[in-house]
């Protein structure tokens, strides 16, 4: 597996390549933004590893332009930045993944593998069925847009992912935990309230404008995506 990582800072860039490379991994380092674009267009990359405080462009908006151009491509967000809103900007930039600095750089390979374990379980581009239908909500994984009566709703990466999730597992509750593992990864701090603000992010795009709602609480056990409530 090929992943680049994008840090100006050499010391650290030269540590995340010596210890990702000890686990057979190989490695492209970039030290901004343009040049990182150029890279991914030339090179096959599997993940991208960056700094959020990059020169000339930051890490958020070269996030968004990545996610525009390769929706399938994980990035992991590494940031001395860790404050709730700016996880969730993070998230909603199309990070997979986010962790502040300083870590253990175990947690990071845990963290790499529970991305491309979700990646790989996503449904492919390929697959004969490209599109996902509930009552009159439709997805389409091959375009990630999202129609309801005809009306497309825009939606950030995560809240399509969770979107996703939730409509494959329709008509059955679903644990904060559950959709922890399998929309954030297993390491996700079920202390914070991340999962119950994308659900009201949601709320509003999918159900705010319909009589009829598909996202309902579970008082005590979760959440359930059905028309049947």
């Amino acid at each position: 597996m090929t992943i680049l990582i994008i840090e100006d800072n050499a010391r650290v860039s030269a540590l995340l390549k010596r210890g990702l490379e000890s686990q057979d991994y190989k490695i492209y380092i970039s030290e901004d933004a343009e040049d990182a674009l150029v890279m991914i267009e030339r090179i096959a990359i599997d993940l991208v590893i960056t700094d959020i405080m990059l020169p000339q462009m930051n890490g958020i908006e070269l996030s968004k332009i990545i996610k525009q151009k390769n929706p399938d491509l994980p990035i992991i967000m590494l940031t001395a930045l860790g404050t709730i809103d700016e996880k969730i900007e993070g998230f909603d930039a199309g990070a997979d993944d986010y962790m502040v600095k300083p870590f253990e750089i175990r947690e990071l390979y845990a963290r790499i593998k529970a991305v491309l374990l979700r990646k790989s379980s996503l449904p492919k581009k390929s697959d004969s069925s490209n599109s996902i239908e509930y009552q009159n909500l439709i997805v389409n994984i091959n375009t990630n847009r999202v129609f309801r009566n005809e009306k497309e709703i825009s939606l950030t990466p995560k809240e399509f992912k969770l979107l996703v999730f939730l409509m494959t597992h329709a008509d059955r509750v679903l644990s904060r935990e559950e959709i922890a593992e399998n929309v954030w990864g297993n390491h996700f701090d079920t202390g914070t309230n991340y999962i119950d603000v994308y659900i009201a992010y949601l709320r509003k795009k999918i159900d705010k404008d319909f009589d009829e709602k598909l996202i309902h609480t579970k008082p005590g056990m979760g959440f359930i995506f059905t028309h049947q409530l």
